[in-house]
């Protein structure tokens, strides 16, 4: 099961409409398809997004780190020395997306060689996740409209509203829009990606007190210490940490410092082994998390899916799972189905997963 050769292949593809939130936008989505390939002829798969204004990366950044930094240290090591993988990786600071693909690809060869699937070796809990949906800025009217068409199409009952525009009042009124329209029974709660300062962050929460939202995530700047943990302490909904909170040592300082007491766990960024360093450290220390999403495509959604349901604590909320349904096309042979409000994953060996080589082609960048 010996590493014989990483590959990171850069593609793009169109959204149907321009995803905007408070951080920045995305009309494409131009990731990284990375393949780590094992002398027994396994190839694990897994997906890079790049997020230039949260991580610092790019998709060029993140092809060069792998194939140039990682796989000349990487090739003949065992997939399943996974310690050894990431101690290597982690001589270089930062680049969380470039180092969890690998991890996720490196799963995806043991998953495969061991004839089991990735959920069942990391946990087994489920075989499948409720869907959550991310509500991108635009008018209350059109959200309605797209909210509407998620619950009536795909039964998704849980959303999750991107807020942190200025005046606040533009995203009350999206909120109480969405709440009239769907009624009591959908879940809806907000996500600010570092939009609001804390005290507009309190102004709006207390705006929207009688709209019943379930949660607040990232309404503030990650670095803003004092207020973060200030709105924390005043905050009528619990406090999801995101951005703030990207390896096991930021979840601990988020929590310990009360700057927020719910933790969003993306495996885009830790992958599938430290996102269980993060998992299992909330578990210990009695708080809730949800499956987060990085904007991915269908191949970083079914990680994610993967993680999600391998877990009791990641399947007691919705997880973020259905973004991929806004771009106009994907790299899957056999594309992800939402169905009833929920996304299996499947009793196959590995992650569950083959690329189409006719979509690659068509979509890749460096040929």
């Amino acid at each position: 099961m010996k590493i014989s050769k990483i590959e990171a292949i850069p593609f793009a593809i169109p959204y149907k409409k321009p995803l905007r939130f408070a951080s920045g936008e995305v009309r494409v989505a131009a990731h990284i398809l990375v393949r780590v390939h094992s002398e027994d002829g396994f190839v694990g798969e897994a997906e890079a997004p790049p997020r230039p204004f949260t991580y610092g990366e790019t998709q060029d950044s993140i092809k060069s780190m792998v194939e140039k930094v990682f796989a000349p240290e990487l090739v003949g090591l065992s997939c399943l020395n996974r310690e050894q993988i990431h101690a290597v990786m982690n001589r270089t600071v930062g680049n969380p997306t470039a180092k969890s693909a690998v991890d996720m690809a490196v799963w995806d060869v043991i998953g495969k060689s061991l004839q089991l699937p990735v959920t069942t070796l990391l946990g087994g809990y489920a075989d499948r996740m409720r869907v959550s949906h991310m509500l991108g800025f635009a008018s209350p009217q059109s959200m309605v409209v797209e909210a509407e068409r998620m619950r009536d199409v795909y039964g998704i009952t849980t959303f999750k509203v991107k807020v942190g525009r200025k005046p606040f009042m533009l995203d009350v009124e999206v909120c109480r829009a969405l709440r009239a329209a769907l009624g009591s029974e959908v879940e809806l709660y907000i996500d600010g990606n570092r939009g609001w300062t804390p005290s507009e962050s309190l102004r709006a929460l207390n705006a929207m007190n009688d709209l019943d939202l379930t949660l607040a995530e990232e309404l503030c700047p990650a670095d803003d210490v004092l207020g973060r943990k200030w709105l924390t302490a005043r905050s009528p909904l619990p406090v999801v940490a995101d951005e703030s909170a990207t390896t096991p040592g930021e979840v601990t300082r988020e929590l310990l410092s009360g700057a927020s007491n719910v933790i969003s766990i993306k495996t885009a960024r830790t992958g599938f082994t430290s996102s269980r360093r993060v998992l299992h450290l909330c578990e210990g220390l009695g708080t809730e998390v949800v499956m987060g999403n990085q904007i991915d495509g269908q191949i970083g959604t079914m990680c994610s899916a993967v993680f999600g349901s391998a877990y009791k604590a990641t399947t007691s909320r919705a997880g973020e799972l259905s973004n991929f349904l806004d771009m106009s096309d994907d790299l899957l042979a056999d594309p992800l189905e939402i169905s009833d409000g929920t996304l299996a994953v499947r009793n196959v060996a590995g992650l569950g997963i083959e690329v189409d080589p006719a979509k690659l082609a068509k979509y890749r960048q460096d040929s």
